[in-house]
């Protein structure tokens, strides 16, 4: 049976403790007043207030997962207060007991760096995503580590032929196949979300996102030979019923539905 898929985004907001130590802010301010202080020093030293990976704390990671036997399922992983050790370690348990085919829009440059700095940071252990093949000798020739092996496919660098210059985001692609794109928010608004108490939404916003990335690997593997017309037909179908299922418990389904025609 093929091993099950999990595609992946984060959400992460500036980590207070980690802008003092890189020097980013003065001592003795407020988690607010840090953030504020270090998005400024960053925008005049680089023209954008994006502060460096190592200094960013995840606070959600959204996991779609799809197998034979399981059928389609979300979740999330939310840091409900201090806890962010252990959604970073939920996602790695995840990879270690299952073993799945990574999919991710960006991870190799954005998510995966800053989950492996963060599960350094908290001490998180996830040996079967390390494996190069000291272990299992399978993971010599295909490992979530390496660039060019497929464990991890991170659509956005292979699409673009691994050439930086050629990368396009996620929400174009996504409204160019005909799918919602970004719902509820963007990235450059989480922080004020997240800090004003908006769990629920950041949580739901980074769903949707993971929901558009599945829907674009099923157009890959439409485009590779992957899935048939059929079978890409079939799997559609079946995202749009386990949305309305959905759509009763959490009204951003309900929203991606509406902004997504069965025309399309």
């Amino acid at each position: 049976m093929p091993a099950p898929i999990v595609v992946f985004d984060i959400e992460t907001v500036p980590d207070a403790i980690a802008l003092r130590a890189a020097g980013l802010a003065d001592p003795g301010l407020d988690e607010a007043a840090t953030v504020a202080q270090a998005q400024q020093r960053r925008r005049e030293a680089t023209g954008s207030d994006f502060v460096p990976i190592a200094c960013q704390r995840v606070v959600v990671v959204s996991c779609i997962f799809r197998d034979a036997t399981k059928g389609l399922k979300v979740h999330s992983y939310v840091d409900t207060g201090g806890a962010e050790g252990a959604v970073v370690q939920g996602f790695f348990k995840l990879i270690d007991r299952f073993e799945p085919q990574l999919v991710s829009w960006n991870g190799g440059g954005f998510d995966l760096p800053v989950l492996h700095y963060r599960a350094l940071v908290h001490g998180v252990q996830a040996p079967k995503y390390w494996d190069m093949g000291d272990d299992d000798r399978e993971y010599k020739w295909n490992n979530y580590i390496s660039r060019y092996h497929n464990r991890h496919l991170d659509l956005m660098d292979l699409l673009a032929l691994y050439q930086p210059r050629a990368n396009a985001g996620m929400d174009l692609l996504a409204q160019l196949c005909g799918l919602p794109g970004k719902l509820g928010m963007d990235g450059s608004q989480v922080w004020n979300a997240w800090n004003g108490g908006e769990r629920d939404a950041v949580r739901r916003y980074c769903e949707t996102d993971v929901l558009n990335t599945y829907l674009l690997y099923c157009r890959f593997q439409l485009m590779r030979g992957g899935l048939s017309v059929a079978q890409h037909a079939d799997e559609i179908a079946l995202v749009r019923s386990t949305l309305a299922e959905w759509a009763a418990q959490e009204p951003h389904w309900a929203e991606y539905l509406q902004a997504w025609p069965a025309s399309s």
